[in-house]
């Protein structure tokens, strides 16, 4: 009983800090999911262009620098938007069985 007691101010102070106590893989797994969705519906000509971003700069050696890195990892994963609709539907649909 005293256990118990000594614990919920633990969890309080953690939910009051942003650090959620349930997190867990499943959690990990859908913001990964969320940050890949993000990334699949920048448009080049009304975002990534006018930055400097276009796919067109960066060619060659400029692919090796982290600039490069981002820009083809924003390319993949909008020339994946199938099976990320297909991630997206399996999510909801594994949300609204668990609950």
């Amino acid at each position: 009983m005293a256990m118990a007691a000594a614990q919920k101010p633990a969890i309080r102070n953690q939910i009051m800090l942003g650090i959620a106590p349930d997190m867990g893989l499943w959690t990990l797994l859908e913001g990964c999911l969320l940050l890949a969705n993000a990334l699949a519906i920048l448009n080049e000509d009304r975002f990534l262009a006018p930055r400097g971003w276009s796919f067109q700069e960066f060619s060659g050696i400029k692919r090796n620098s982290f600039k490069g890195q981002i820009l083809g990892l924003i390319y993949a994963t909008q020339y994946l938007r199938v099976p990320l609709i297909l991630l997206n539907l399996l999510c909801i649909i594994v949300k609204l069985v668990s609950g």
